[in-house]
Order: C-alpha cells, then sequence, then structure tokens
C-alpha cells in the first residue's frame, strides 16, 4: 500500500492530509485561532474541592476552570492502561492487577493547593477542559510518564519476543522511578534509537520541572507540538513514501524535525510551488466534501447513511439501485460486503467515536451474517483506533465502539445549522401556512384597522397564492378584513410577521 503525506499551510490554517493508495485516509486539520490545548501543561490553583462528584476545580488560566476527577489524582496505573494511540501508545498488555478503593478527594486536595497538571480533553461547550495529574510526554519511540515506575509495551506490537526484549531493554535504561511505554513505532529499533528518544524525553521533563518551580500560578508551563510535528511524530513510519508541502517554512520545519528525531530515516520531502492549490491538485477537497454528506454511494449503486448525534453515530445500510443478477441473499449479501469497506474507510475519515450502530440489509443465512461480521473485524484492524465489536444481530444491527481520538471532521468543519438549530430539517412549506392561519385566527380580531399584511418567506407566500387562496378568502370573508401577502427573501422560511395596514 502505498501511503503519501500532503500538508497545506497558510498563516490560518494547517491541513495534513494522509494518502492511502492515492485517496485520503485521515485528515488533520489545526487552525491558528483555534488551535487545541490537549497535551499541555499547566500550573495550575485548586479553586473549589467537591466531595459529592469526587472531584475539584482547578484554575489553570483559562477561561473556565478545568476539572479533575479523584482518579486522575491518585490512579497512576488507570493512567497508563487508558493511554491510547494517536501520540498515545495503546494500553500496556498484562492482567489488571486489583486496586485498593480511592481515597476521598478532599483528603488529596485543599482549596488553594498549586499542582502540575495536563490536559487531556478539550472544553466543550460550558464544560472547562478535563485534566490530569499524570503527565506524558510523547515521543517518537516513546512515551514518558514521570508519576509512574513502570514500563509497558503497546498491544500493537504482537510477537512475544521483540516484547521481551524491548522490555529487557527499557528496564535497563530507564532512570529509576520512571515510566516509559514503548510505543508501536520502537517494534524492531535498536537500543541507540530509543536511547536517543529516552534522553530527549528526560531532558524535555527536567527543563518543564525547572519551569514548575520559577513560575507561579495560573501558569502554562508546556505547550504540545503543533499538528504537523504530531503528524509526523505519532504516523511517519517507513511506509511513507513521500512528503509534498506547499509552504517554504512547513517545508524546513519539516526537515529540521526529520533531522532531528528520524535522522536514519530518508524521506522524499517536496515543496509544491504550483499555482494550483496542492489539496485542488490531488483530488482532496472533493474527498473531503464527500466526507461532510449523509449519503455515500457503493460502486455497485447501493449507499449507506451516516448520521452523527450526540450519544451515537447510526449508519444505515441500502441496496439503492443495486438490484443484482442472480437472487435477493446474494444481492444483500453483496451489498453488505461492499459497505463494510466503506464504512470502515469512513470512520477513519471522518474520525467518528464513541459507540456506533450499523444496520446492514437484514440477512437470513446466519454463514451470510457471519461473513458480513468477519470482513468488518479484519477491515477494522488497519484502523489504528481502538475497536470494539459485537455480533450482528437477528435484526442485522452491529453495536460498535471506536475509541474517540480527537473532534470528527464533521464538528471541525460544520457548526449547527441556524435555519433548523441543528435538527437536520425545517417545516415544510405546507406547515407554516397552516401555522400562519392558526396564528392569524388567534390575533385578527384585536387587531386594529380594515387591513392585515402577512410577511413570509417568498416560498411560502407562493403557497398561500396558489394552492391556498382559497383558504385565504374565507379568512377574509369570518372576519371582514382585508389580508395581503407579502413575500421577503430575507426570511427564514419558518419565520412570518402580522402587520397592520
Amino acid at each position: 500500500m502505498t501511503k503519501e503525506l500532503v500538508i497545506n499551510t497558510t498563516s490560518h490554517e494547517t491541513r495534513v492530509a494522509l494518502l492511502e493508495n492515492g485517496h485520503i485516509a485521515e485528515l488533520y486539520i489545526e487552525r491558528s485561532r483555534e488551535r487545541g490545548i490537549v497535551g499541555n501543561i499547566y500550573k495550575g490553583k485548586v479553586i473549589r474541592v467537591l466531595p459529592g462528584m469526587q472531584a475539584a476545580f482547578v484554575d489553570i488560566g483559562l477561561e473556565k476552570a478545568a476539572f479533575l476527577y479523584v482518579a486522575d489524582v491518585l490512579d497512576e496505573m488507570e493512567a497508563v492502561e487508558q493511554f491510547i494511540e494517536e501520540g498515545r501508545p495503546h494500553p500496556v498488555a498484562g492482567e489488571e492487577a486489583e486496586r485498593p478503593p480511592l481515597p476521598p478527594i478532599e483528603d488529596l486536595l485543599q482549596e488553594g493547593q498549586e499542582l502540575l497538571v495536563q490536559v487531556a480533553k478539550e472544553p466543550i461547550g460550558t464544560k472547562g477542559a478535563r485534566i490530569t495529574s499524570h503527565i506524558s510526554l510523547p515521543g517518537r519511540h516513546l512515551v514518558l510518564m514521570p508519576t509512574v515506575d513502570h514500563v509497558g509495551i503497546s498491544r500493537r506490537i504482537e510477537n512475544e519476543e521483540e516484547k521481551g526484549r524491548l522490555r529487557e531493554l527499557m528496564e535497563r535504561i530507564r532512570p529509576r522511578g520512571s515510566g516509559f511505554i514503548v510505543r508501536t513505532a520502537a517494534e524492531g529499533k535498536s537500543e541507540e534509537d530509543l536511547r536517543s528518544d529516552l534522553d530527549f524525553l528526560v531532558g524535555l521533563w527536567q527543563e518543564i520541572s525547572r519551569r514548575r518551580e520559577t513560575r507561579g500560578a495560573p501558569a502554562l508551563i508546556h505547550s504540545d507540538l503543533d499538528v504537523t510535528s504530531k503528524v509526523l511524530r505519532d504516523i511517519l513510519t517507513e511506509e511513507v513514501a513521500r512528503i509534498v508541502v506547499d509552504s517554504q517554512v512547513e517545508y524546513d520545519k519539516i526537515v529540521r524535525f526529520i533531522g532531528t528525531f528520524m535522522p536514519k530515516l530518508r524521506y522524499s520531502i517536496e515543496l509544491s510551488e504550483d499555482d494550483e492549490p496542492i489539496f485542488d491538485a490531488f483530488g482532496l477537497e472533493v474527498e473531503i466534501a464527500r466526507a461532510l454528506g449523509r449519503k455515500v454511494w457503493l460502486k455497485s449503486g447501493g449507499y449507506i447513511i451516516i448520521e452523527q448525534t450526540e450519544a451515537l453515530t447510526a449508519i444505515d445500510v441500502n441496496t439503492g439501485r443495486f438490484v443484482g443478477k442472480h437472487n435477493l441473499e446474494d444481492t444483500i449479501l453483496k451489498t453488505n460486503l461492499e459497505a463494510v469497506k466503506e464504512i470502515a474507510y469512513q470512520l477513519r475519515l471522518r474520525n467518528l467515536g464513541g459507540l456506533i450502530i450499523i444496520d446492514f440489509i437484514d440477512m437470513e443465512k446466519e454463514a451470510h451474517r457471519e461473513k458480513v461480521h468477519s470482513a468488518l473485524e479484519e477491515v477494522l484492524k488497519q484502523d489504528k483506533a481502538k475497536t470494539n465489536i459485537l455480533k450482528i444481530s437477528e435484526l442485522g444491527l452491529v453495536e460498535m465502539t471506536r475509541k474517540r481520538v480527537r473532534e470528527s471532521i464533521g464538528r471541525t468543519l460544520c457548526e449547527a445549522c441556524p435555519y433548523c438549530e441543528g435538527k437536520g430539517y425545517v417545516k415544510s412549506r405546507i406547515t407554516m401556512a397552516y401555522e400562519i392561519f392558526r396564528e392569524l385566527r388567534r390575533e385578527i380580531r384585536d387587531l386594529p384597522g380594515e387591513r392585515i399584511t402577512l410577511q413570509m418567506h417568498p416560498d411560502v407566500a407562493a403557497l398561500l397564492f396558489d394552492d391556498e387562496r382559497g383558504s385565504l378568502e374565507e379568512l377574509e370573508q369570518r372576519f371582514g378584513k382585508q389580508i395581503a401577502v407579502t413575500a421577503r427573501p430575507g426570511f427564514h422560511l419558518e419565520q412570518f410577521e402580522l402587520v397592520v395596514g
């Protein structure tokens, strides 16, 4: 499989696309005015302890106070096991040890106390950032966890002999009392490679510790890397054939980054100076636009519908225009198998996470259901986000979860429609016409004068002039008043006004 990185940089936005066989597989976006704070390290001050929630609010210098849960203060092994890939490796292997119950948070924190914390989740809506006291510093091959005395190995490294070699190596070279997670990218790497990463991370932690001692709370102590550097650090492997970038500044930064962190690797780094925008040249704008739509067509003529809600993402599979060649069961099976590949692709491209419900077309044969389920499991192995899939139910439903590693493309590039308020639909013209009639009946007796003007959206006005003209004349005769209809192009479809005169 041929992989490429295409990087588009402007003064206000950076977009990084991972291409697989010429098609965009993952998209990373960072805007200068909305740069995320996940991974940033702050010196904060506890401003309120909440025993009833076993949590505390911490001032880290942002608009809203950050939220610190009791487990994020004390339960260090839980922090290790929940550490995931996306700049973070998968949880360490091994059985979960029994842990004593956590002490009350009021015994751990007091108001006014200062502590070093790291942002785990961005502020969302009215909620402040979620923070943890378990600091993690990701490198190319390792992740330093200075508050944990433990060595963990990424679960994506499946060779037990290689796991043993890496664990023995890390136990030998790591400073006593410090913890490390060995990332997937470390598989097959030499002691020199790991030691170089280790020395860099230890030096970075020492610098953070120095800043902590010299700065008062609240204060930003360490900022995480920008999106380009994160992608290079986290997903750049020998499988990536070339990197194409359209900015000289970004090009120079990439060359320096690779020279510092990956000096042994030689990548084809190209600076695009064409007049045509780089994403247009690679045909990526069309694919991004396609990733924002509800309906995705399959090559056979079938299609899938993707609906993202607050609680879950629902995906519906349909045969559409595909009528098959043999019998209904074969047609359904072929559509479902084709949909499996497209669904796995869309999950990565759109970065959909959380609970996902897939409604496959009903299959009568158990063997067909097993085949579709196995195909889904197989294709999701390429997804570095952790997934968990349940068996297909009798109704043809698959329940699965996908680890939420960053915000979805839809939530990043879009906002709630001001017309439908995020519902995804608006009232029909006929519904609005009847609402206007009801409002008119309620208000007409109290309105002075002999003439009333109805102002509304042109589409609704056209309906009143045409199909509903008789209803309007009936109201005029009943109440003895003249009713005029005025089209207002600037009005929302659901907006109307009653004006005297």
